[in-house]
């Protein structure tokens, strides 16, 4: 099979890279996330029909700034800058890029001062865009001009007369800008591309690539129940059929008798199965443990220790493969640019550094939706591909404060009957993520005309496309009153309930 079209993206560090390239997917053209540093050959090799040059939080004024190879300006291919991305540019052509006097962030107008210019082809006059940078450009190379300008960006849209160089002072990739994918698709005809690259592409490319890796080793995959393991599970059982052991570690902090369904669950997909009960050796680990950077690290630790142990009663085994997804990684390290840590995730950052298992990530960069189309395209059923998303850590970091088995038992309570009259009422596939916090605060009540001092519980509920941002779900007021009022009625310990009502930004999804 004939390599695909593709276009490389150099991440600048912005924490939209992905979603660059989750939009270019989207329009069925493969592309790959490259370093500032790559070289020309590297890019003559892969051959790419385009480039684009990411946003990044650093400002190209500064001495120590991420730069780019100019050489590949030079190789006559479309090239579009994206907010760094376009002011990089715009400096090593002999432009000007200086700080500006005020940063701009959030919702502009741009105007289009060129309407007739190919990247702008079925874009209003004016629409909403959404800008993000502290500099400005204030003078352009030789045989730029400018196509769209908003109140504080006289530059906002830029392109050179005779080459294939566009620049962007705003994001094209996030959905707040109007026609962003409108633009992005201009800019991949521009670039010639036609489009038909498939999810049974991704699927072929990987089988190809885990084989050539794995060889004639063994691979032990760390599966949970969730899409993205499962996933995981079932494209490594194509590829490499008795090759792969997987294995399921109950730590103890699972949902309400979600171990057995796990289990159940691989049995009817023919994949065999090691469980590992760790639940107590998880619950000690993080016994008096309050901070939650420690208890994901701890977890993260701990869960690759018990998975080595697996390792070594099995013969061959070289490889733990985890279901990480782009998420998980962008907020836990910078894959190739100095984008910002937010939390550290137990199967990324919380790795331990000496590992006698080699990782295997085959869905690294993709976006939840995008595993769950390929989930469908391997032919798991929806019940198992659209489950909520569950962190690796678990429960863990959802009973706040320190970890115990009391508190756990309070919070499975809870989350069930969250998720029992989420499912009830029709919402569950309306929603991203459905679920309890337990609160380590406990308040005044009345039950029975006595006085109670209990505990709370937190609701949260979040619409979202792909984690990266959030809003919180405006639930029936109805539907609330239910859940509430059972979590009251049925868990000892718990006189009161909240609804969490932040998005993110500036909060996350979890707690903790």
């Amino acid at each position: 099979m004939a390599s695909p079209e593709r276009v490389l993206i150099v991440d600048y560090g912005s924490q939209y890279t992905q979603l660059i390239a989750r939009r270019v997917r989207e329009q069925h053209v493969y592309c790959e996330v490259v370093p500032p540093w790559i070289e020309t050959e590297q890019v003559r090799r892969a051959a790419p029909k385009a480039l684009i040059l990411s946003g990044g939080p650093a400002s190209v004024t500064h001495a120590d700034a991420p730069q780019m190879n100019e050489d590949i300006l030079d190789l006559g291919i479309p090239v579009l800058g994206i907010c760094y991305g376009m002011q990089l540019l715009v400096q090593h052509l002999g432009g000007l890029v200086e700080p500006a006097s005020e940063s701009e962030y959030g919702r502009a107008e741009l105007d289009l001062d060129a309407p007739n210019e190919p990247l702008f082809q079925d874009v209003p006059a004016r629409s909403v865009v959404w800008m993000s940078h502290g500099d400005r450009v204030t003078r352009l190379p030789a045989g730029f001009e400018v196509v769209g300008s908003s109140d504080n960006s006289p530059f906002a849209a830029v392109h050179h007369r005779e080459r294939p160089l566009y620049g962007l002072q705003f994001h094209p990739e996030v959905v707040h800008t109007e026609a962003g994918t409108q633009i992005l698709q201009n800019f991949l005809r521009i670039a010639g591309v036609t489009g038909d690259w498939t999810m049974h592409e991704f699927v072929e490319s990987q089988i190809r690539e885990i084989r050539e890796r794995v060889g004639d080793r063994t691979v032990i995959c760390g599966v949970s129940g969730g899409v993205d393991s499962t996933v995981v599970a079932v494209l490594l059982d194509r590829a490499i059929g008795d090759q792969l052991r997987c294995v399921f570690v109950d730590n103890g902090l699972m949902r309400h008798d979600e171990a057995s369904e796990v289990v159940e669950m691989f049995r009817g997909l023919g994949i065999g199965l090691d469980a590992v009960d760790a639940a107590a050796e998880f619950v000690e680990r993080l016994r008096g443990v309050e901070d939650p950077e420690k208890k994901r690290v701890i977890i993260g630790h701990l869960f690759v220790e018990v998975f080595e142990r697996a390792a070594r009663q099995i013969p061959n085994a070289t490889f733990l493969a985890q279901g990480t997804l782009y998420p998980d990684v962008i907020e836990s390290i910078s894959v190739w640019g100095p984008s910002a840590t937010i939390k550290t995730h137990h199967n990324v950052g919380g790795l331990p550094e000496r590992m006698s298992l080699e990782i295997v990530e085959p869905l690294r960069m993709l976006f939840k939706d995008e595993v769950r189309e390929l989930a469908d395209e391997l032919g798991i059923a929806r019940e198992a591909s659209r489950r909520h998303p569950f962190p690796g850590p678990g429960l863990g970091i959802r009973v706040l404060g320190e970890v115990t088995e009391e508190r756990l038992e309070m919070l499975r309570a809870a989350d069930r009957i969250v998720l029992d009259e989420i499912r009830a009422a029709g919402w569950y596939d309306r929603l991203w993520q459905a679920f309890a916090v337990f609160l380590p605060v406990r308040s005044v009540g009345v039950m029975g005309d006595a006085r109670t001092y209990e505990h709370a519980i937190a609701v949260r509920c979040i619409t979202s496309k792909d984690a990266m941002t959030g809003d919180w779900a405006a639930l029936p007021p109805e539907l609330l009153a239910r859940i509430s009022n059972r979590i009251s009625n049925e868990v000892d310990g718990i006189n009161r309930v909240v609804y969490d009502i932040s998005s993110k930004p500036p909060a996350t999804i979890e707690w903790e």
